[in-house]
């Protein structure tokens, strides 16, 4: 057991003749290491884009609200008749009328002989 931990620490398992066996092996490991480190960097990465996109998403949706409400009130017949005042055009005190135009039917050339 004394010569296995002595022999383990010295290194000898790398030394020996069945070396490039351990030495594959070692290589093999750290490439897996790499390649899962390489691999939670990547995912991290995306999980910090998808919040940013996501805080990004909700202050364009609530400026979207504030500028709809603010073009809501914009709108209103009071708000338009105040801004109108201001440049001295007052509302119309008469109703609107609807205007009827009545078709002016041309006589077919049998009608106009016949006459």
């Amino acid at each position: 057991m004394k010569n296995g931990v002595y022999s383990l620490l010295k290194a000898r398992f790398l030394l020996n003749e069945d070396a490039v066996k351990n030495w594959r092996f070692i290589v093999f490991i750290i490439f897996l290491g790499i390649l899962m480190i390489a691999n939670t960097q990547r995912f991290e990465q995306k999980v910090f884009k998808i919040v940013e996109l996501t805080n990004k998403s909700k202050e364009l949706r609530s400026e979207f609200v504030d500028r709809r409400s603010e073009l809501m009130k914009l709108k209103m017949e009071s708000a338009v008749s105040e801004k109108m005042i201001e440049k001295e055009i007052f509302p119309s005190t008469v109703p609107p009328v609807k205007i009827k135009v009545k078709e002016v039917k041309e006589k077919r050339f049998f009608q106009k002989l016949w006459q």
